[in-house]
């Protein structure tokens, strides 16, 4: 039995969380002179947001401090739909999208998809609010991921990759505190991002616009400074932080300050030279502040996922590099790297910004750019994609299943960052695979009825299932946008079923058939 006042709680942080995202805009019409009738609508918004936020509040009173697994997948599936449904009306009322082309405007930009259904003479304002939508998104998806997610599915090796450094509870207080941690390193970054937009030479908002869209893995069809050399050099430096694991990022911060104690600070203070020991203080403090630092990059480095990482950037890279290079596309080998690396790591990021129409393109560069999106990227980041390292655990255990064909009686064991890996874990990662191949196949099916080739449907299911949103040359926004509006629908089911990695979808649909038969009975 699913408790209705633990889903109003939550729905209420939900709703808070939306209202705030509207400051934004309404900053932006206010300091741009922009229109004052689209400033008075947000704000109306916003305070529809409160409003429902209040009231889901107070229904949420009284709610029990643990949550169940049934209510957890629950909660992830209604955080979409009351979120997408408020976050359409500005498509709907501004620029008169239909409702149900701004559903999935907008379900697109909260998992990160980036599908940008808007053209390109769109209001800038709607440009914004793509990328706040964007930014919110991954950050609610941080939050399930370090919340709920341990609940429904078992972090999914996500404990193996921050080696045990971290735990997870599903005892309310305790995920209100790994919020609040994943707010502030998600926070930290999108302003390292936008300092590196703003040095590339973007102004503010395009900047905060971008750092938003870069850190938040949304893309779309929006690239400010696009041509720039220093902004792609930015985005490509913006995506790569996103493919990193988010609390392994935070578990770093935290350690590389020497602790207080170390310092011996009583002791300093009742030395009569107080300038000589200050000295010291001061020295022991960056002597300390050096060493940490070294020791976190070492473990970053030695970080399996990050490894796998960047060798595949590396290697991807040097052959994008080669084969463009080598076919004439480009004269300068110095513009060929740089383009390889940015859609090396757009693609891989799953964040699906383009510096070049690479529809002209060899097949193989395109071919190999859509392996990475099905890769993705660091298990704990905000990338879509299968995550690296269910990859790793699949190679290893291939490579066991191997070894034990030859000796049968071989005792072996799988082991991530010197940490054994649970049969557990393993079979959720094979039933993981297995599932995620049969919603492919079921969604291309459903997808194709609109009279598509199948090899685009398969394209577009891949494209929303990983989160990318387009695949330029096989599915883009006009493909979207010729789909009747029921196959829209199913497209922003497929949308939110990438994002919460199916588990928790069939665990919400196994807990309405069991309430259905309980009432049947």
């Amino acid at each position: 039995m699913i408790d209705k006042k633990i889903l109003c709680f939550l729905l209420g942080r939900a709703m808070f969380a939306m209202s705030i995202a509207y400051v934004l805009p309404i900053c932006y019409a206010f300091f741009s002179m922009q229109n004052q009738r689209i400033s008075i609508f947000f704000t109306a918004l916003m305070v529809i947001c409160l409003i429902f936020a209040v009231l889901f509040s107070y229904n949420g009173q009284g709610h029990k401090q643990r949550i169940k697994i049934s209510e957890s997948a629950a909660s992830m599936i209604l955080v979409w739909i009351v979120l997408s449904i408020m976050g359409s009306i500005p498509f709907m009322a501004v620029y008169w999208m239909t409702p149900i082309t701004a559903l999935l405007e907008t379900v697109g930009n909260l998992t990160s998809a980036g599908l940008s259904l808007l053209p390109p003479d769109s209001p800038y304002i709607l440009k914004l609010w793509q990328s706040v939508l964007m930014w919110l998104g991954s950050f609610i998806f941080l939050t399930m991921l370090v919340t709920v997610f341990p609940e429904v599915s078992g972090c999914f090796g996500l404990d193996l990759s921050l080696s045990q450094g971290q735990i997870f509870s599903p005892m309310l207080g305790q995920m209100r505190f790994m919020a609040r941690k994943i707010l502030m390193i998600y926070e930290f970054i999108t302003l390292i991002s936008f300092i590196t937009f703003k040095l590339a030479g973007l102004e503010n908002w395009d900047a905060l616009s971008m750092a938003m869209r870069c850190i938040s893995t949304g893309g779309g069809n929006y690239f400010a400074g696009k041509g720039s050399i220093y902004v792609e050099y930015a985005a490509t430096f913006s995506m790569l932080l996103a493919c990193g694991n988010f609390l392994l990022y935070y578990r770093l911060l935290q350690t590389v300050r020497p602790p207080l104690s170390s310092l011996n600070l009583k002791t300093a203070i009742k030395i009569k030279t107080f300038a000589k020991s200050v000295h010291s203080l001061i020295l022991k403090f960056f002597t300390l502040l050096r060493k940490n630092s070294l020791t976190n990059l070492k473990i970053f480095f030695s970080n399996s996922e990050v490894k796998f990482l960047l060798l595949t950037i590396f290697i991807g890279t040097f052959v994008i590099t080669f084969t463009t290079f080598s076919k004439y596309y480009f004269e300068d080998g110095n513009m060929s790297f740089r383009l390889a690396l940015f859609h090396i790591v757009s693609f891989i990021s799953t964040t699906g910004l383009t510096a070049i129409d690479i529809t002209e393109a060899p097949n193989f560069d395109r071919f190999l750019l859509f392996l990475l999106v099905i890769i993705g990227g660091c298990m704990g980041s905000v990338t879509g994609g299968l995550k690296i390292i269910r990859i790793i655990i699949l190679f290893k255990l291939a490579a066991i299943e191997t070894k034990k064909v030859i000796h049968p009686r071989m005792i072996t064991n799988i082991k991530v960052n010197g940490v054994a890996v649970s049969m557990k874990i393993i079979g959720r990662v094979l039933s993981f695979f297995f599932l995620s191949a049969i919603t492919l196949f079921t969604c291309s099916v459903i997808l194709s009825l609109s009279g598509q080739a199948f090899s685009t449907s398969v394209a577009m299911s891949i494209a929303c299932l990983t989160n990318i949103g387009q695949l330029p040359g096989i599915c883009e926004a006009a493909t979207f946008l010729a789909l009747p509006a029921i196959l829209k629908i199913v497209c922003c089911m497929i949308l939110v079923i990438g994002r919460m990695e199916i588990f928790a979808f069939l665990i919400f649909i196994s807990t309405i058939s069991i309430r259905k038969k309980q009432n049947d009975f």
